[in-house]
């Protein structure tokens, strides 16, 4: 028979992403509801192998909704990647009581988790990561937020692009995943998105695409880069080297460059969603 429930543990772990204070209080009041004890974890897996337990209530968990960030903060921990590392954390555990416990994380930290469960300790794992990167579900907690965030933050490129007749380079967040990306080049209407899932490196096709756009007289260009392929400087000066753009250090998150013979402009910029 299975053992009966009183007690788990949350925690947070990897990067933080919008909404993980939202998923801690549903977790905390929830369980409250259902009458079973809450134990936070402090800094993830890192905070579990040090025993960074706290007693959790749900006046701990109030006017947190709408914060960033999470309350129980976050860490990578190399040592649970160990066999060791993972034994100690499932060890650490029993000897607090927690009969199950909820990761609220990436793909590394559900990783984590099934480490834990494979050792006996009851886990669910709720997906908060920006980039929409976890198997088996349609959204993960943050993603929205990291597309409207990086919207807003090309709609505002896109002004000065226009009124400067720039081309930009646009880096979002997402690693491997080219979800935030293709929500935002769609929805902001670039010119031109970037996906590690289907990108063939063909720069050509970007600098032929630019300089027909401005044969029909187009303002600006969007080009919207994932992270998974990155390199957005090297890439632009590779751009300028095949239109003879001469560029120059804007400050440290901007190149501008100039088309000397078009007066056409490049930039690259880093969107932080």
């Amino acid at each position: 028979m299975a053992k009966e429930i009183k007690t788990i543990g949350v925690l947070t772990s990897g990067g933080d992403a919008p909404g993980m204070n939202a998923a801690i209080r549903a977790v905390v009041r929830e369980a409250i509801v259902k009458g079973l004890k809450v134990k936070g974890i402090k800094r993830g897996y890192a905070g579990l192998l040090q025993e960074e337990i706290v007693d959790m209530e749900a006046k701990d968990v109030s006017d947190i909704i709408e914060r960033g960030g999470t309350i129980l903060q976050t860490a990578r921990c190399m040592e649970f990647t160990t066999p060791e590392g993972q034994q100690k954390g499932a060890e650490i555990c029993k000897k607090h009581g927690i009969d199950g416990i909820i990761v609220i994380g990436g793909d590394g930290s559900f990783k984590g988790a099934q480490k834990l469960a494979a050792l006996g300790i009851n886990t669910i794992g709720l997906p908060g990561t920006i980039d929409l990167d976890i198997a088996c579900t349609e959204y993960t907690i943050g993603f929205d937020t990291a597309v409207n965030t990086a919207m807003e933050a090309i709609d505002k490129v896109r002004d000065t692009s226009t009124s400067h007749e720039r081309c930009s380079i646009i880096e979002v967040m997402g690693r491997g995943a080219g979800y935030i990306a293709l929500w935002c080049g769609i929805a902001n209407g670039a010119e031109d998105i970037l996906l590690p899932e289907k990108y063939d490196y063909d720069e050509q096709k970007l600098v032929n695409n630019i300089i027909e756009k401005r044969k029909h007289g187009k303002k600006h260009h969007i080009i919207v880069n994932a992270e998974g392929i990155g390199h957005s400087a090297s890439m632009a000066k590779r751009i300028e080297a095949a239109r003879s753009i001469s560029f120059y250090q804007h400050n440290k998150n901007l190149l501008s460059a100039s088309l000397q013979n078009s007066q056409f402009q490049l930039e690259v910029s880093y969107v932080c969603s």
